[in-house]
């Protein structure tokens, strides 16, 4: 650490500065007040010392004194905890049970993403067979949230039905 022998005993033998009494003086204002008003939080009691006790003290400072010795505002609004939600509330049947697919076009699934390119907005669209895992139909579209893909028509063309 490149200290002298010297330097470390005269720094730990010296006499605390007027910062470091000023420092303690804050803090011991701070529990005080904190012990006082319980349910009040650290901007709360910067604000009360800087109106009643006339002393200079900033809202960080507070807030650094009340982590570092665990002060927390006791508040009247207690969080409520509700029981753990379903992770999975719709799980995925198709891909976790093989038996569930026999034969090719029985369950037929789709996928869509959009991406940016060329500072265009794109979205893909596709259908799956998922007993073959090919893709049947596709379609790719500049607009957001269009409809007037050919996708799910030729979907139908494939399955042998000319109309909805």
């Amino acid at each position: 650490m490149e200290v002298s022998k010297s330097g470390y005993y005269k720094w730990l033998s010296r006499s605390p500065t007027e910062r470091d009494v000023r420092r303690e003086e804050a803090v011991i204002l701070v529990t005080e007040i904190h012990s006082a008003h319980k349910s009040h939080g650290y901007r709360w009691t910067a604000a009360f010392i800087r109106l009643n006790c006339s002393v200079r003290i900033s809202d960080n400072f507070v807030y650094k004194i009340f982590r570092i010795y665990g002060l927390r505002a006791e508040t009247k609004h207690r969080t409520k905890y509700t029981r753990r939600k379903i992770r999975d509330k719709y799980p995925n049947l198709i891909f976790t049970t093989r038996e569930t697919v026999d034969r090719p076009k029985q369950v037929i699934v789709s996928d869509m993403t959009a991406f940016w390119a060329n500072y265009t907005y794109w979205e893909l669209t596709m259908y799956f067979d998922v007993f073959t895992k090919q893709i049947l139909s596709w379609s790719l579209s500049y607009k957001r949230g269009d409809r007037r893909t050919r996708t799910c028509r030729t979907l139908l063309v494939l399955f042998g039905k000319s109309t909805f």
